[in-house]
């Protein structure tokens, strides 16, 4: 795995099934999988949540004028404990509905754990970052855990 860049982790006030329902359904990752002050680009999010199924979500950013995609592939899918996959990242749609995985990519790992009445999330990358986007990267997916807990309510 490449270098550690930086997690998150978020408790939330929901069964542990919700949570892994938000993280690996394609109509709820498409109403939560952004920024608080942004939002999806409906009809675009697909979820195939299972070793070499794919997922793609595209992020609108009308104030800097773009589209933010997303996709990669599913390496581990372990029930309500673990999911992995890779990140690919483009501003281009040719190359979002392309999906070519040997571009450069992101090593993403959630951990999620059943605390009862909550359950608990993880969000770690892995790769090469320019000095000082890992951070902003952190902060921007603190904004995302935010939309998630948003969602879940």
């Amino acid at each position: 795995m490449s270098e550690f860049l930086y997690s998150v982790e978020r408790e939330v006030a929901h069964p542990i099934a919700e949570l892994w329902r938000a993280w690996t359904d394609a109509a709820a990752l498409e109403a939560w999988y952004f920024p608080t002050a942004l939002g999806s680009v409906p009809g675009l999010t697909v979820s195939d949540a299972r070793p070499g199924g794919s997922w793609k979500v595209s992020v609108d950013v009308p104030m800097n004028g773009f589209v933010a995609y997303f996709f990669g592939e599913y390496s581990v899918v372990d029930h309500h404990k673990r999911i992995e996959h890779s990140l690919h990242y483009t501003q281009s749609r040719e190359e979002f509905d392309a999906a070519d995985l040997s571009t450069q990519a992101h090593q993403i790992v959630l951990e999620f754990e059943d605390r009862g009445s909550s359950s608990w999330v993880k969000f770690s990358q892995f790769g090469e970052l320019p000095e000082g986007q890992a951070e902003q990267a952190q902060a921007g997916m603190e904004s995302y855990l935010d939309s998630l807990e948003g969602f879940l309510a």
